[in-house]
């Protein structure tokens, strides 16, 4: 006797057995995980380099092929993509299944460390992540206004206090702001008053980075006691600029107010929020633990 003639002859346990086995089909799948990407970590690493103003043309010589030469080397290296635009070469190196991601991120870390000597001196600081599939879909998304501070304020506020408490929250991997301002300080030269007083825009601008610049100065006896001498050329308020002196190369000093107009107030637009009836856009991703 087969388990079908047993079951024809006995229908009692059978559908039992199919009623539980139901319901714990059921339990299961109520129980079940989804997850929009699976548990892996793909062997693909990012490098971003940055260099203001640069044409594609120039960032393709001086900058996308030394790096090149030197991620060619990287061992497991199956594709290398490169994206060129006006300012910044970003690069996507993908390697074989078989090689850890950790190794893989190191490999390309030495790769551009070994190709910083050729590339351009006021290139910034190249940024080199990890491609991780289980980030970068927007979790929540979050509107916020004020009636009490200006757009530059809350857009402050947004950066500096309400950031930290949204990453300090266990499970958060990213939190960027979308929309609102950044403040800045606009220095307007005027080609007439540059003439007329013997001032070139380069002479402007030496002054402008020399004003920026905190340093170590060394140590000296103070007190008799040794401590640490620093040197602090900054100002803390966009007015002080106006009586920045610019030094000529015959020795005549200018004031910055009498060849420029200073202002001091929100960046160039370049992406935006549309969002009806508020001013601010918050985009916060991460990863659910």
């Amino acid at each position: 006797m087969n388990f079908a003639t047993w079951s024809i002859r006995n229908p009692i346990p059978s559908v039992v057995l199919f009623l539980l086995l139901c319901l714990a089909g059921v339990r299961g799948f109520q129980q079940l995980g989804v997850k929009e990407y699976p548990d892996l970590d793909l062997p693909t690493v990012n490098v971003q380099l940055s260099l203001p103003g640069a044409a594609p043309s120039q960032l393709e010589t001086e900058v996308a092929r030394p790096v090149e030469d030197a991620l060619a080397t990287a061992p497991g290296l199956k594709h290398l993509t490169t994206r060129i635009t006006d300012g910044v070469v970003s690069m996507t190196a993908e390697f074989v299944l078989e090689r850890p991601l950790a190794d893989a991120l190191l490999d390309v870390k030495d790769a551009v460390d070994r190709a910083r000597k050729d590339l351009p001196a006021d290139l910034e600081e190249p940024r080199v992540s990890k491609v991780n599939v289980q980030q970068g879909v927007a979790l929540s998304t979050y509107a916020v206004t004020s009636t009490t501070m200006n757009e530059e304020a809350l857009s402050w506020y947004l950066d500096d206090t309400v950031s930290r408490a949204a990453l300090a929250v266990r499970g958060i991997g990213e939190f960027s702001r979308l929309g609102g301002g950044t403040r800045e300080v606009r220095v307007e030269v005027d080609p007439a008053r540059l003439a007329a007083l013997g001032v070139t825009a380069a002479d402007v601008s030496r002054a402008l980075r020399r004003v920026q610049q905190q340093s170590s100065g060394g140590r000296g006896q103070v007190g008799g006691a040794e401590q640490g001498v620093r040197t602090d050329s900054s100002v803390h308020r966009a007015t002080e600029l106006a009586a920045l002196p610019i030094v000529l190369t015959d020795g005549r000093r200018v004031r910055l107010e009498e060849v420029a107009t200073i202002t001091d107030g929100l960046a160039e637009r370049s992406q935006a929020a549309v969002e009806a009836g508020f001013a601010e856009s918050l985009f916060a991703s991460g990863r659910r633990r």
